[in-house]
C-alpha cells in the first residue's frame, strides 16, 4: 500500500478524481456507518453489527465509507438525526474489501447527462456489459453498489476529488456482518470534539496537520487498489467522463435531489 497522505494532510499533488483513501493497517481497512444508540451500544459491547433487534436493513442497501470526513458530512457529525447518532469504526480485512470492490457495480450510467452515457459505454463497458448489468438489476442480483460522490474536508466542505462510497445489499448484509467485520469501535466522540473544536476556530486558524495531531481526524492514505477491481470501478474513466459526472451532479443539486441515496439507519 502507499503511503502518501491524501485527504488529510493536502498533498503537494492533487488527488486523481478517483482515488480509495482510508486509515489501514497491514491486515485491516476501517470503514464508517453512523447508526441510532441501541444498535451502536449493542454492537460495541458485542463486538457484532447485528446484535441489536433494531438492526435490520429490509431491502435497503447498507452504505459505509472509508472517508471520515464524508462519514462526518453525511452524519453532520452525529447530529443530524437519531437514527445517526451514533459513528461506528468498522475494521474490515483487505481481501474482503476488496471482494466487495471487485463484485461491486458503479452507480455511473445513469447519472452521466445526455449522450455522455455514450462515453461511459465507451470507457466502462459495451453494450453487451451493459445489457448484462441491465439483466442483472431485474434479476436483483446486485449485491454491492458503488458511487462516486465528492470528497469533503473536516469542514465538510465539497472537495474537486471524489470518494467512494460502497452500498451492501440486503443478500449480502448476513455475510459481512457475520464474516467481515473484525472489529467495531465508537468513534462519536472524536467527531463531536472535532466539531466543537472547528466551531470555536472563528478565524480558521486550525488546520488538518493540528487536528490529525491531536487524533480528531485519521492519517487517511491513499490505498492501492488492483488493476481488476479499478476496472470494476471505472478509477479511470476519462475527464470528460468525469466533467459530465460533475455537471449531473450540479443539476441533481439545483433540483434538490440528494447526492446520496444511503438509506437511513
Amino acid at each position: 500500500m502507499a503511503t502518501i497522505p491524501s485527504t488529510t494532510l493536502s498533498p503537494t499533488t492533487t488527488p486523481p478524481a478517483r482515488q480509495i483513501r482510508a486509515l489501514y493497517d497491514d491486515d485491516t481497512i476501517t470503514v464508517y456507518q453512523a447508526y441510532s444508540s441501541a444498535i451502536a451500544e449493542a454492537a460495541v459491547a458485542s463486538q457484532r453489527l447485528d446484535a441489536s433487534a433494531d438492526f435490520a436493513t429490509g431491502m435497503r442497501m447498507t452504505w459505509i465509507k472509508p472517508s471520515w470526513c464524508w462519514m462526518l458530512y453525511r452524519s453532520g457529525y452525529s447530529y443530524k438525526d437519531a437514527r445517526q447518532e451514533r459513528i461506528l469504526a468498522l475494521k474490515m480485512r483487505h481481501a474482503d474489501f476488496l471482494e466487495l470492490l471487485r463484485g461491486a457495480h458503479v452507480n455511473e450510467g445513469d447519472r452521466l447527462p445526455g449522450s455522455c452515457k455514450e462515453r461511459w459505454e465507451k470507457h466502462g463497458g459495451g453494450a453487451e456489459e451493459k445489457e448484462a448489468r441491465r439483466k442483472e438489476r431485474l434479476a436483483g442480483s446486485r449485491k454491492v453498489v458503488v458511487q462516486w460522490d465528492p470528497e469533503r474536508s473536516p469542514r465538510i466542505g465539497k472537495l474537486a476529488h471524489r470518494s467512494i462510497q460502497i452500498g451492501i445489499s440486503p443478500a449480502l448484509v448476513g455475510k459481512w456482518v457475520g464474516e467481515m467485520i473484525v472489529g467495531i469501535e465508537d468513534v462519536t466522540e472524536r467527531a463531536r470534539e472535532l466539531k466543537r473544536v472547528l466551531d470555536e476556530d472563528e478565524r480558521k486558524k486550525v488546520g488538518v496537520e493540528k487536528l490529525v495531531d491531536r487524533g480528531l481526524v485519521p492519517l487517511e492514505r491513499v490505498y492501492e487498489v488492483p488493476e481488476d477491481a479499478r476496472r470494476v470501478l471505472g478509477m479511470d474513466v476519462g475527464e470528460e467522463v468525469e466533467e459530465k459526472v460533475e455537471k449531473g451532479d450540479r443539476n441533481k443539486s439545483v433540483k434538490g435531489a440528494a447526492q446520496d441515496c444511503e438509506p437511513r439507519t
